[in-house]
């Protein structure tokens, strides 16, 4: 494999490149690093051992935290895509101050965020079509959703912080009010002809039961949209209720890890700073469970809710802090080099992750040392053993590129 460096005129929208990325923060790529190890120990399956262990408190901690919830609020689980999408806000002062000064002018950073988008757009496309028999046009990964609103995030990075607060205001409540305003199903509809298993408890009642699943104007519009593109067959629902216009408040995930990027940037002192993500995390946090009980607006993570967005927001700044506080103030920087491999990565991390490349890995192993190898604990145990020797190897395919000083890039 040859890096960029040794390639003429590289100048694609994504590449490798032979140096490190500039301006990196120890602690963002810490954070960064923990969401995609979090992603990647999907492979271990904690839940299968909770499943034989039924008995054991601890492998149902496990697996609960290792697990999306049903519905409402969150496990550690439901913190990944919103960490991963909260931290690329959080990047995006130090790229754009790279770019300016390297000679980038206003309109050839706007250029490079539109190839930016469509290419997280259709990498997300393509990591849902992989085993489909045709192209499966969705739009709720975290790639493509991310990439749906990065190019309005790049342009709201060219303002000042009271527009981009201003912005992520009209967004949530905006986009709250739309909710609001689509019609609720006549009584007596039955919600099994949209996917709501039998006798789902989650429906809410008044207010918040504009956020139903299935039965609100993020369904409406993909009932509509994804019907517009080449199908194996229509498209009636979303069995997890994943919806295109997530990538909205989504958006305002994305505003957040701004405002965290725009403080972490700034000359201010640094405990100033970590006071800033302390204070703000806790704020987002009590307004998103306020928001939850009394009715306003529930939080979910699936369809992302502006309450969704502003709760995961908080813990997103209260994760920030513990890892900005621990390696950027106190200096403990050696135990987090296991997670730095990792975020310095994060591209190839996710694509090892979610493209299929964990699944051959453990086919090999499988293969290689027995089928029955993962058993030398026990049957209970026996995807944690094959997952922890995958993630091993995955881990050591980036360790690799970390040495070699290969940093894939979109």
């Amino acid at each position: 494999m040859q890096t960029a460096s040794a390639l003429p005129n590289p100048q694609p929208a994504s590449k490798l490149t032979g140096l490190p990325p500039v301006n990196r923060v120890a602690s963002v790529d810490a954070f960064r690093g923990f969401v995609m190890l979090l992603m990647m120990a999907e492979v271990c399956r904690f839940s299968t051992v909770a499943e034989a262990l039924p008995e054991s408190s601890f492998w149902q901690f496990i697996s609960f935290n290792t697990s999306h919830v049903s519905w409402s609020w969150a496990s550690l689980h439901d913190m990944i895509q919103p960490s991963f999408t909260f931290l690329v806000g959080v990047a995006l002062p130090f790229s754009m101050a790279s770019r300016i000064q390297k000679g980038g002018t206003k309109q050839s950073i706007l250029i490079h965020a539109v190839k930016r988008s469509l290419i997280l757009i259709f990498l997300g496309v393509f990591l849902r079509s992989i085993d489909a028999k045709q192209t499966y046009f969705t739009f709720e990964d975290t790639l493509s959703q991310i990439g749906l609103g990065y190019t309005f995030l790049v342009i709201l990075g060219f303002y000042s912080q009271r527009v981009q607060i201003w912005t992520l205001v009209i967004i949530l409540v905006g986009y709250w009010l739309a909710f609001v305003l689509y019609p609720l199903p006549q009584p007596g509809f039955d919600y099994t002809t949209v996917g709501q298993p039998t006798n789902w408890p989650y429906n809410a009642n008044g207010l918040a039961a504009h956020w139903n699943m299935n039965a609100n104007l993020g369904f409406a519009f993909d009932r509509w949209f994804l019907n517009l593109f080449p199908r194996e067959s229509p498209f009636v629902f979303h069995r997890g209720a994943y919806y295109t216009l997530n990538f909205i408040p989504t958006l305002g995930t994305m505003i957040l890890g701004l405002l965290a990027g725009n403080s972490l940037k700034a000359g201010t002192a640094q405990k100033k700073k970590l006071q800033f993500f302390i204070v703000t995390g806790l704020a987002l946090l009590a307004l998103g469970v306020l928001l939850h009980i009394t009715g306003i607006n529930p939080v979910v993570k699936r369809i992302w809710t502006p309450a969704w967005t502003i709760f995961s927001g908080g813990i997103c700044f209260l994760y920030l802090a513990v890892f900005y506080g621990i390696i950027d103030m106190a200096g403990y920087k050696k135990w987090s080099y296991f997670l730095l491999v990792i975020g310095a990565n994060s591209i190839a991390a996710y694509v090892m992750a979610d493209g299929g490349l964990r699944s051959f890995i453990s086919s090999s192993l499988h293969t290689h040392l027995g089928q029955d190898y993962d058993k030398i604990f026990g049957a209970a145990y026996a995807t944690v053993v094959n997952g922890i020797l995958v993630l091993l190897i995955m881990w050591l395919i980036l360790y690799w590129m970390y040495k070699k000083r290969v940093f894939i890039k979109i």
